[in-house]
């Protein structure tokens, strides 16, 4: 049933220094503060021998290049970029400039692009590093958002409520769009940014015109977000499209930036559908489109003419008895612009199959059961990619030939990777960590794999903090036929003799993985705090969330919380085996569908579950969003059985346990609604239940209050269930 695979116990002595525990400030933000591994940030290749980093302690951008073996020194700093903003504009606020940019990026080898926010504005600005001064500068409003950059630094695009604003590079503004109440323009939250839309703006590849998203919400039920925060509490209300009610309608428009005219292309009925995939051609003539369907199972990748906006021709259909899920763009060959790359779980994990522009299937190109996490670009006839390795474990590089198919995995190390390719792809630098390994980074030769190692980190804790033994483990599905990845964290001081209370941490949704071959083993600092507090800490990936294909996702379809419930329970089985775990002191904790799941566990399965915290959880899915909810639920009136089963309303009578629900008073993802409805209910069936509302957070509690938060989630379980 279980196995070992992957095991790690830091032995933290050193003499003359006591070791202690975790403070709950350092539970809390130590991981990316007094205890984040020594690494290099915001890396970039400047040609194909030099790459860049900032010095974050110095705040300068570094170079490193393999005439000198890759030795830093510094390429710019921010003194030199301050002198060179003032020279292009001489009122320019170089005392606001207080931190170099880190979102920067490399145009070619010589002009490198800048973000730079003041008190006052906006800039993205070019720095010629032949001139040593800055080329051009973009200036506009502090309210501008969802910037997007033409190819030819011509034009620069921004929202402004809601309204689409282009700036031009001599700074004459022109308004796109007006602002219209119930339109919004050019957004990347259309369709509330699922099937993986990222952005709402594209330029032309011959940046003469501006693609846009017009969603048009105004028919969206109006939610009410109570502020507080003033004299007399203010209502701010969102729109939000609710599962089997009236959703937002959605065009692609196109403006032609020298005539300033619009054309909308011809997307067709119904109303309710989905646009997402948007690519140009690379000649600019078209516009390629994924139309999905309100009901999501049914996908059709158009093509629609750019001058017109006239559909053309449906290159190819995508059915599911389930759901299809697009998640990339198309993208095209730039050594043939008739063929192009669509990523698809056709045939069981997101992978990429090779087509044509008249849509006939020239080759698949999958490899195993890689899924498809992250795509790098053609380049050298091969699809460049990031993809699962080691039961998802792992991720790695993935290099596959377009012509003959044949993938090659390019990284030789397992682990959790960032990788980043020089641009003709013969060198890359790779920055991982592992469960015994806090961060490594190399500069590898693709051809030969021969790599330089230019980082190792030691262990932050070491010496300083007892941090406890953590172990991965494979456990068995419920239906006996899958391995599942988990995680265990021993008590400190761990002696096999005692008996130890329980706390599961869970999310067990899609789109998540909670366990991986990373340092700490994808767990927070938060769950080895618990751990010095004496719980054994133990999560769980079961079937249902991310990165293992799509028949271990899809088992959630129209019963969410069923399936995935199972093979948590598998893991209790685990636990319960463990002669050192008290078996009548489990308690869980999650967040969002972590919540709904902690809920629906503890409603389940009062027996086993005695203490829950539950934060921003879904209690029942008819009060969530239509993208995402009906996905995996269909809509109430399709599923009355799904949604009666999962909602956790009708199950409040078998309350047991000690519940605590958590919920920001703003959250815009999973409504306030939930919460209180639960609370009305088990004061109806005479439960008693804690709950606890942050007033101004929205979906999940940040910054500094999030101490405030893991302080009252750890004093909850060592209250009632230690």
């Amino acid at each position: 049933m279980k196995k070992v695979i992957l095991g790690i116990f830091f032995l933290l002595t050193q003499v003359g220094f006591a070791q202690r525990d975790l403070t709950i400030e350092e539970a809390t933000i130590g991981a990316y503060r007094n205890f984040a591994p020594e690494s290099m940030n915001f890396i970039q290749w400047k040609n194909d021998n030099s790459f860049t980093h900032i010095d974050e302690m110095y705040r300068n951008l570094m170079i490193r290049t393999q005439a000198d073996d890759y030795k830093p020194s510094v390429l710019l700093s921010l003194t030199d970029l301050q002198q060179a903003l003032q020279k292009k504009v001489t009122d320019f606020p170089v005392a606001q400039v207080y931190y170099f940019p880190y979102q920067y990026e490399w145009i070619n080898e010589h002009l490198v692009r800048f973000p730079i926010q003041t008190q006052e504005k906006n800039y993205e600005v070019f720095y010629d590093f032949d001139k040593k001064e800055v080329l051009d500068i973009f200036t506009y409003s502090l309210e501008g958002k969802e910037t997007l950059i033409s190819e030819n630094r011509q034009y620069l695009a921004y929202l402004q409520d809601n309204a689409i604003r282009l700036v031009d590079n001599k700074g004459k503004i022109t308004e796109v769009t007006d602002f219209d109440h119930g339109i919004v323009y050019g957004s990347g939250y259309t369709h509330r940014e699922e099937f993986g839309i990222k952005q709402g703006m594209w330029f032309s590849p011959q940046n003469d015109k501006l693609l846009f998203y017009r969603k048009d919400e105004s028919m969206v039920s109006d939610y009410p977000l109570v502020d507080f925060g003033q004299r007399v509490a203010e209502n701010k209300p969102i729109k939000y499209p609710m599962a089997g009610m009236k959703s937002e309608e959605v065009t692609l428009q196109i403006y032609d930036i020298n005539s300033q005219k619009f054309i909308q292309l011809q997307t067709g009925e119904p109303k309710e559908q989905f646009l997402t995939m948007v690519t140009w051609s690379p000649d600019g003539q078209s516009v390629f489109v994924g139309v999905l369907n309100r009901e999501q199972n049914h996908l059709k990748i158009n093509q629609y003419d750019a001058k017109t906006g006239a559909f053309v021709k449906t290159l190819l259909e995508e059915t599911s008895d389930k759901y299809v899920e697009p998640q990339h763009p198309l993208y095209f060959n730039p050594d043939n612009d008739k063929q192009f790359v669509y990523f698809t779980d056709v045939d069981g994990y997101r992978q990429p199959h090779l087509y044509d522009t008249n849509g006939k299937l020239i080759k698949k190109l999958g490899y195993q059961d890689v899924v498809v996490k992250d795509i790098i670009g053609i380049d050298n006839g091969q699809l460049w990619y990031v993809g699962t390795d080691n039961r998802a474990l792992d991720n790695a590089l993935y290099a596959v030939n377009l012509k003959n198919g044949k993938t090659q995995k390019v990284n030789q190390n397992g682990g959790t990777h960032e990788f980043v390719l020089n641009p003709s792809k013969t060198y890359f630098v790779d920055q991982y960590s592992t469960i015994n390994q806090p961060n490594v980074l190399e500069v590898v030769q693709v051809k030969n794999h021969e790599a330089t190692q230019l980082l190792s980190a030691k262990n932050p804790y070491e010496g300083t903090i007892n941090l406890p033994k953590m172990e991965l483990l494979e456990i068995t599905s419920d239906d006996n036929k899958t391995t599942l990845n988990g995680r265990i964290i021993y008590p400190k001081d761990f002696d096999a003799n005692k008996k130890y209370p329980v706390l599961v941490y869970v999310y067990g949704g899609p789109h998540a993985q909670l366990v991986t071959n990373s340092w700490l083993g994808g767990a927070s600092l938060f769950d080895y705090y618990m751990a010095q507090q004496g719980f054994v800490v133990f999560t769980l990936d079961n079937r249902g969330s991310a990165n293992r294909g799509r028949d271990f996702e899809q088992v959630i379809h129209r019963q969410l919380g069923q399936n995935e419930m199972k093979d948590q329970m598998k893991g209790i089985d685990y636990l319960k085996s463990l002669s050192f775990v008290d078996a009548d002191k489990i308690g869980v904790s999650g967040w969002s569908f972590g919540g709904f799941m902690t809920t629906s566990l503890l409603l389940n399965y009062p027996e086993t579950f005695k203490v829950g915290v539950a934060g921003g959880p879904v209690i029942d899915w008819k009060w969530y969003e239509i993208m995402y909810g009906e996905r995996y639920m269909d809509t109430p009136q399709e599923n009355p059985e799904g949604y009666e089963l999962t909602s956790t309303l009708n199950k409040v009578d078998q309350l047991q346990g000690r519940l605590l629900i958590i919920h920001g008073a703003q959250d815009p993802v999973v409504v306030q609604q939930h919460s209180m409805e639960f609370i009305e209910a088990c004061i109806k069936a005479g439960k008693q239940v804690d709950y606890f509302l942050y007033p101004t957070h929205e979906h999940n509690v940040m910054g500094m209050d999030r101490i405030h938060l893991n302080a009252k989630i750890a004093d909850y379980f060592m209250t009632h269930l230690k």
